[in-house]
């Protein structure tokens, strides 16, 4: 397998930063802070241009997308909705002038507060804001289209946000057919496209209700369905649209593209966690990082971190430990904070709200820091790019 060129692309509370590996996946150097230190809630690149785009704001930003098409050396900033700083600065010109404001119109108003997450499939670019809503682009981020299909879904009108509010935060694809799309929003649950997102279905059904264990929790399992609080979802590599989803009750297998469900969590230590990663070859390695319980501390059990592996779809789990705290361990991994390259053997990688990065070269086996005293960890993707 050609070896290639491993960037680390981090989103967090105080900007987007590159972490940078080489071909050799060591010897890492993090980049300045970017995006004029904007909140950056997912920052992701193609391959194939190099090009590179980092969704966020907040309150006083606003929502935007930025781009750099020179591999993170300048940014230019595609502002979608207005924050507090722009109602300052319409009332104080010296403000106004301090940040080099101009009085522009914003395509989305005040419609949104954030970009929460960005996507890639069949030459579009999507994005994911708070509230619950799916844009698209033609041109590469440059312009901006709602996708109305769903947030006027049917069942719109019933969604419930969760504690983060009520967030677009994952986009998925199918590689060989980017008409198929999901999309898991918090907490209104899994959605699907098969025509390019014209229109969407609702799939949260589970398969093995009377497997589940029943809780009082308006998260958990109920009503035949999943629990409607996703908080990150992958497609397994191949042909059929086999899915894997964390959410806020537990871990579970989709092989008919969310269709239905099957709970996995059997083996692990917890129910709650946030983020799932699936093997880039292999459809039944999978991993994810389980925390001790929503009102418990989010953070991992006993205060020993560990990143848990299945080598058999979910049948099984077993607790990676090597490398990781195993005292006095309180961070958070949030749910688009671990992510994977393609090389053999695959690395994974993830970041922490305590502003470390841990990375694995051994599918998982044996984890080091290769970053630390970062912001809080927002996102971690993994951009890889031969050279020419």
């Amino acid at each position: 397998m050609q070896s290639s060129d491993v960037t680390v692309l981090i989103g967090t509370t105080k900007g987007a930063f590159l972490l940078s590996g080489g071909k050799g996946r060591d010897g890492w150097d993090v980049s300045d802070p970017l995006c004029d230190g904007w909140p950056i809630n997912h920052v992701i690149g193609d391959p194939e241009t190099g090009t590179l785009w980092a969704g966020g704001g907040g309150e006083w930003n606003g929502a935007g997308v930025w781009r750099s098409d020179d591999g993170g050396e300048s940014w230019d900033i595609i502002r979608l909705t207005k924050g507090m700083a722009d109602d300052w600065a319409a009332n104080d010109p010296e403000f106004a002038k301090m940040i080099g404001w101009a009085d522009t119109p914003l395509p989305f108003t005040d419609e949104f507060s954030q970009i929460w997450s960005l996507g890639l499939a069949g030459g579009k670019l999507y994005a994911g804001a708070k509230p619950a809503t799916l844009l698209v682009s033609d041109d590469q981020g440059k312009t901006w289209d709602r996708l109305d299909s769903l947030t006027d879904h049917p069942s719109a009108k019933d969604w419930n946000p969760g504690a983060a509010g009520l967030v677009l935060h994952t986009i998925v694809s199918d590689p060989s057919n980017p008409q198929k799309l999901w999309v898991g929003i918090s907490a209104a649950g899994v959605f699907a496209s098969e025509d390019g997102g014209a229109s969407w279905e609702r799939r949260n059904r589970l398969s093995n209700a009377e497997n589940c264990d029943h809780h009082d929790h308006p998260a958990a399992p109920r009503d035949g369905e999943t629990g409607h609080c996703v908080h990150n979802m992958m497609r397994a590599p191949g042909e059929l649209d086999l899915l894997y989803q964390q959410n806020h009750h537990g871990v579970w297998r989709s092989s008919d593209g969310g269709r239905s469900w099957d709970d996995i969590t059997t083996g692990l230590p917890s129910t709650f966690g946030f983020p799932i990663r699936v093997h880039p070859r292999d459809a039944d390695m999978i991993w994810t990082l389980p925390l001790n319980g929503d009102s418990a501390g989010r953070y991992p059990p006993d205060a020993a971190a560990a990143v848990w592996k299945s080598c058999d779809g979910g049948q099984s789990w077993q607790a990676k430990r090597e490398g990781l705290p195993q005292k006095g361990c309180f961070f958070t991994v949030l749910r688009q904070a671990m992510s994977g390259d393609t090389q053999d053997p695959a690395g994974l990688y993830f970041g922490t709200n305590s502003g470390s990065v841990f990375a694995s070269f051994d599918e998982g086996e044996s984890w080091e820091e290769i970053a630390r005293h970062l912001p809080t960890i927002l996102a971690v993707e993994v951009l890889e790019s031969s050279s020419h």
